[in-house]
């Protein structure tokens, strides 16, 4: 699993954070965005979640063919597969002196949202902190839904939903959130007004610098709260 490791060069061990690809794949400008969010005192991690298939992938955004295969690849993928994935990582961090992989936080973002919740609950012992932007198939008719596994999220969430989104429409959203109402889960669920799919990357058409900066804004802070040596965890939901 070809991964992008990247932590300040002294201070540590610094806390693990996987950052999660979307579907278009592991590129340099997810490596810009890891290593910014690792200057915030992280030990991140940024996997190629497509390595069963092939050791990189990076979507031509002009070709047809090669969006054909990022469908390929993305359908490969599943909530389970990704949540061992997340195992690995943090068995091989655990041997890194510079990571504390007792503590942990995660991001996702599009087809990876969802596997950022899943893994919150497969690894509720280690990851206090998890958060999905535009992540899609949030509540869905599947055994394997983030919602079902609310229940045993013991770390803080965070949903971004964009207000247009052919792949997650706000009626999805909108029962994510009660989900995580009836669970009992600490979190947030935010709707980006005016905003649509993919608003937090500049290689997308649909980037918007207001919401970009809100997201880092709210993912840095989430990370902060929940990550810190002396942040406290187990608060009942408000």
């Amino acid at each position: 699993m070809g991964t992008f490791v990247v932590h300040p060069s002294e201070g540590g061990p610094f806390p693990v954070v996987l950052f999660l690809m979307d579907a278009p794949g592991k590129r340099p400008l997810l490596h810009s965005m890891a290593t910014r969010l690792a200057d915030h005192g992280y030990y991140v991690m940024l996997p190629n979640l497509y390595y069963r298939t092939t050791p990189a992938f990076e979507l031509d955004f002009a070709s047809r063919e090669s969006f054909e295969r990022m469908r390929e690849l993305m359908g490969a993928l599943g909530n389970r597969m990704v949540a061992r994935d997340a195992g690995a990582l943090f068995t091989f961090a655990e041997q890194d002196a510079a990571a504390d992989a007792t503590v942990a936080g995660c991001v996702g973002y599009c087809m990876s949202g969802p596997f950022a919740l899943f893994v919150a609950a497969e690894h509720a012992g280690r990851v206090r902190a998890s958060a999905s932007f535009y992540g899609v198939r949030l509540h869905v008719e599947a055994a394997d839904s983030p919602h079902l596994r609310l229940g045993e999220v013991t770390g803080e969430l965070y949903v971004g939903a964009a207000e247009h989104d052919d792949y997650v429409p706000l009626e999805m959203v909108d029962r994510f959130e009660a989900a995580m109402r009836e669970a009992g889960v600490r979190g947030t669920v935010e709707r980006y007004w005016g905003n649509h799919h993919g608003f937090a990357f500049d290689d997308r058409p649909a980037y918007d610098p207001v919401a970009d900066a809100r997201h880092w804004e709210v993912l840095v802070d989430l990370f902060a709260r929940n990550l810190s040596a002396d942040a406290s965890h187990g608060e009942a939901a408000g």
